[in-house]
């Protein structure tokens, strides 16, 4: 199984950007998806996750500017970003729960890059 970021990328403080992770492989099952961020020398925080169902949860930092969603006949993510602020400039990364044949883990896509000017 593999995830793939894209749509990082530079905008400038207020601006919007919309990132995608879309799952490929022998997937039986996708479970729970998640976006997560990471700056530098620091721990990996959760930004927002979602349920097969389409249930969210968001990071007090980004509740009201940001919006996860999913689409389960892609086996895709979105993170939709307004509002975009200097200390959201980080990379980051998404995360699926996945059942395949091997049974159920956590699969992590390689980062993507926002970069966010003043």
């Amino acid at each position: 199984v593999q995830l793939q970021a894209s749509g990082g990328g530079l905008v400038q403080a207020g601006g919007s950007l919309r990132l995608s992770c879309a799952a490929s492989g022998i997937i039986i099952r996708l479970d729970d998806m998640a976006w997560y961020r990471q700056g530098s020398g620091k721990q990996r925080d959760m930004v927002a996750t979602i349920t097969s169902g389409g249930s969210a949860n968001y990071a007090d930092s980004v509740e009201g500017r940001f919006t996860i969603s999913r689409d389960n006949t892609k086996n895709t993510v979105y993170l939709q970003m307004n509002s975009l602020k200097p200390e959201d400039a980080v990379v980051y990364y998404c995360n699926a729960r996945v059942i395949t044949l091997g049974g159920r883990r956590d699969y992590w896509g390689h980062g993507t890059l926002v970069t966010v000017s003043s």
